[in-house]
């Protein structure tokens, strides 16, 4: 029996069989988790409402708050107009090669800032002072746009000559990363704000 082929090709793809069935299930199921509206991800529509972090003991780390209604610019968008919106923001970041400086979900450079949760970052208070606007959105469109007339640091983000609409998307892709449940990546970053 051992000593015949067809046993062995037998065997061979039954296994193989039964692997593409498991990978099978376990892409679906990962599909479940990582879409938007998933477990871990949320609707693109998160945009229009307060995302913060807080701390949760069960789990040993930060984790995102969706909150109250809080419309980015304040305009609230439906489930279509927030997927285009977040599509063009990520298409923004890809064309200029952002990644070749920052990081996003651990993947990319570390030149710039990691801006995995940019939009939750509490510098942003005080950049809404420096731009000279009212809302955090405003003083990152503001920032995106001219970056070399905001220069604070050594290393200055070029002009990337970004529209405003182009700006927009980009924080709308931003904001809605920020809500996205990383399992507490990136670590400590809830510990740049305010002592627990």
């Amino acid at each position: 029996m051992f000593d015949d082929p067809a046993f062995w090709r037998a065997g061979a793809i039954s296994t193989v069989a039964v692997m593409v069935g498991v990978l099978i299930m376990l892409t679906v199921d990962s599909l479940a988790v990582i879409s938007p509206g998933g477990a871990h991800v949320p609707p693109y529509t998160v945009i229009n409402q307060h995302i913060d972090y807080k701390f949760d003991a069960k789990r040993g780390y930060d984790v995102p708050v969706i909150a109250g209604s809080e419309p980015l610019f304040g305009r609230a968008v439906d489930e279509s107009a927030a997927e285009a919106l977040i599509d063009k923001g990520k298409l923004v970041i890809q064309s200029r090669a952002c990644i070749n400086c920052h990081t996003f979900f651990g993947n990319g450079a570390y030149y710039g800032p990691d801006l995995t949760k940019a939009w939750i970052d509490p510098d942003w208070d005080t950049w809404q002072a420096i731009t000279g606007t009212s809302t955090r959105e405003d003083a990152m469109v503001s920032f995106l746009i001219d970056p070399e007339r905001y220069r604070t640091w050594t290393r200055t983000m070029p002009n990337l000559r970004l529209t405003r609409e182009e700006a927009e998307a980009t924080v709308a892709y931003l904001k809605w990363m920020a809500a996205i449940d990383t399992n507490g990546f990136p670590p400590n970053f809830g510990r740049m704000g305010p002592k627990r």
